[in-house]
């Protein structure tokens, strides 16, 4: 019996953690309340984690594009997939745009050790946008 109200506990424990999506999602709402707060304007939005880029945006005559990517920590925030990058920014640099990446992390608001639940409160480490050269 014991053994079973372990499993169960461990079950309800990882039925409540935030799925690579809902992470994803949380990552897309900070950023694009950052591009809205600096006077972005959008052009298209693409939710998908695995489709790039996320945002295309225009400001002062300026076309960027902008990936985005959401970790729990211990995960930097800022360190992208280079081949993905590569290929991005050949896809900004035919279309004329800036790329620039926007790394946001995660963690429990209490203590970063913690899991990071969906009931849990969180703390956000988004430095800004990181233009790629």
């Amino acid at each position: 019996v014991l053994n079973l109200l372990k499993l169960f506990n461990l079950t309800l424990f990882c039925m409540s953690q935030l799925t690579v999506h809902e992470i994803h999602q949380l990552a897309m709402k900070e950023v694009g309340d950052h591009l809205e707060a600096e006077g972005y304007e959008f052009l298209a939005v693409n939710s998908q984690p695995k489709r790039t880029p996320q945002f295309v945006c225009v400001k002062e005559k300026k076309l960027y594009f902008v990936v985005v990517q959401g970790t729990l920590y211990p995960k930097a925030p800022k360190k992208f997939d280079p081949e993905l990058i590569k290929k991005v920014k050949e896809h900004a640099a035919k279309n004329n745009a800036q790329l620039v990446l926007a790394g946001v992390g995660f963690a429990h608001a209490e203590n970063y050790e913690f899991p990071l639940t969906k009931k849990d409160p969180y703390a956000v480490n988004f430095q800004g946008l990181e233009p790629v050269q």
